[in-house]
C-alpha cells in the first residue's frame, strides 16, 4: 500500500552502497503534528537515489513511500525491523496537506471501520491490486 507525507526536508544524507548489489540514500522529512513536529526517515533505494537531487533542505515536499518490513534470525533470536520506502518525490504545495487527509484503502468492506489518522499531512493512498498466487514468484 502506498502512502503520502507532506513535510519540510530537515536533513538529506548521502549514498551509501550497503552491499555489490544494494545501494540506498536516506532523509529526514519534517512533518506538522499538533504542538510538535515529527522527524521522520525515509530511504531510496538502487535507482531511486537521485530522486532527492533536486531538493534541499528547507524545502517543502510531497513524499510518496511504501511501508517495508522485515524479519531476520540473528543468533537464535528473531529481529524485525520497518523501512519506509521512498518512490516519489514532489514540490510540496505550500499550503500543507490536500484537503480531506486521513486514512484511506481500498480493500473488502470490514465489520469495523478502519482507525482514522488524526494527522492531516499523513495519508494513505488506494493500494494497488494485488496479484494472485499464482501471478508471483515468491516462495511464500
Amino acid at each position: 500500500m502506498a502512502y503520502d507525507a507532506t513535510g519540510r526536508l530537515h536533513e538529506i544524507f548521502d549514498e551509501q552502497q550497503v552491499s555489490e548489489k544494494f545501494r540506498k540514500r536516506e532523509f529526514v522529512l519534517e512533518v506538522q503534528d499538533g504542538q510538535y513536529p515529527e522527524h521522520i526517515k525515509f530511504q531510496l533505494v538502487q535507482d531511486k537515489t537521485a530522486l532527492i537531487d533536486s531538493f534541499k533542505v528547507g524545502d517543502e515536499v510531497k513524499v510518496t513511500f511504501n511501508l517495508r518490513g522485515r524479519g531476520f534470525n540473528k543468533n537464535g533470536q528473531m529481529l524485525y525491523f520497518t523501512n519506509l520506502e521512498a518512490w516519489r518525490i514532489e514540490a510540496g504545495t505550500g499550503g500543507g496537506a490536500p484537503a480531506g487527509g486521513g486514512y484511506n484503502q481500498q480493500a473488502a468492506p470490514r465489520a469495523a471501520a478502519p482507525a482514522q489518522n488524526q494527522n492531516p499531512n499523513l495519508r494513505a493512498a488506494p493500494a494497488a491490486p494485488i496479484a494472485g498466487d499464482d501471478d508471483n514468484d515468491l516462495p511464500f
